[in-house]
């Protein structure tokens, strides 16, 4: 059975005037040959009228309140707006209006990423730090690898377009495309390498070594003076093909030995001058969602924008050691922040 039509704009009017005259619903439909049901429905949404809106009172934000979020926003990082308003005590304040007042004093960010630090790793940061409070950094060689990839560190990228400008057009990789690993050092003012590990080489503790004899000792440590050789500090991280018994005695061999290779504690990467050199470098490779389509041009890429780090930026980095030592140390071994 078919759907009868609604109710028409003329058949409502002779409802309003009936009505007005006393008829009864059941009575009206008998006289439109409508429903009944039809014609009570019409009459009770019609009674129904808007519910007024009550307007609450606007919360105002004092300066003293102001100042209160402001140092409970910095207390607690990644909280919600509402949860960093009522730590202060303050209530009554719509969503749209907290968020209003954190952007002008905070922004919105994603929690870093770190190994977890336990007792041991801080006492044995702390020992470090008070082993090489002393030295003078600017003879301490600072390695590590990085791995770039094609499409970034986490392979989105997302900013600012204009009313009326096409988001641009990024692609798609089910496994990100590979990506290159890099090794590189800096000393002073100085930046060794980079080089580039050899595509589909694990680094194991041979082949580290084998990478170390054909990029760093044959292209730069082989030019350098004996005083310079004999003065060097070499650092590295603990990685399981740096630590090694293997690669131990293989710079032993090399000269490398006891007090010319700096012991390194755990889970410290914000020791570590070159990790912030590896973030000048991605920020420019990887700048305005750039992507790759091979891996020979994001290793281009990762040359030209090294040759553009000039040394002030460099000595800024291994300048900043002394600081950190004792950051580690009036954190009592926590992490600085770097």
């Amino acid at each position: 059975m078919g759907q009868k039509k609604d109710l028409t704009g003329s058949e409502k009017s002779k409802i309003v005037r009936y009505l007005a005259e006393g008829c009864s619903s059941l009575k009206i439909a008998k006289l439109l040959k409508r429903d009944h049901r039809t014609i009570k429905r019409f009459i009770q949404n019609s009674q129904q009228g808007r519910k007024k809106r009550v307007e609450k009172p606007r919360r105002k934000i004092t300066a003293h309140e102001l100042r209160k979020v402001k140092r409970a926003a910095a207390k607690m990082p990644l909280a919600t707006s509402l949860a960093i308003f009522q730590s202060c005590n303050i209530t009554g304040v719509p969503k749209s209006t907290r968020c209003a007042i954190l952007r002008d004093m905070a922004k919105v960010r994603k929690a870093e990423r770190r190994p977890p630090l336990n007792k041991t790793h801080k006492l044995k940061r702390q020992d470090w730090a008070k082993k090489y409070l002393k030295t003078d950094f600017s003879k301490v060689l600072w390695t590590d690898e990085m791995r770039v990839s094609l499409d970034g560190p986490d392979g989105w990228a997302r900013g600012w377009i204009g009313k009326g400008q096409r988001a641009p057009v990024r692609l798609r990789r089910l496994q990100g495309g590979g990506g290159v690993l890099v090794w590189a050092g800096i000393i002073k003012d100085e930046l060794v390498g980079p080089f580039r590990v050899e595509d589909g080489v694990k680094l194991n503790s041979q082949s580290y070594c084998q990478f170390l004899e054909d990029t760093f000792f044959k292209q730069w440590y082989r030019k350098k003076s004996v005083s310079f050789k004999k003065n060097m500090i070499f650092m590295q991280d603990n990685a399981p093909s740096h630590a090694s018994k293997y690669s131990t005695a293989w710079l032993a061999r090399k000269g490398i030995k006891e007090e010319k290779l700096m012991t390194w504690p755990p889970c410290s990467p914000d020791l570590n001058p070159i990790e912030n050199l590896w973030s000048i470098i991605k920020c420019e490779i990887y700048k305005e969602g750039k992507q790759y389509t091979s891996l020979n041009s994001v290793w281009e890429a990762v040359v030209a924008a090294a040759r553009n780090v000039d040394g002030e930026q460099i000595k800024t980095l291994t300048e900043s050691m002394d600081g950190r030592l004792l950051s580690v140390l009036a954190k009592k071994g926590g992490y600085i922040g770097r």
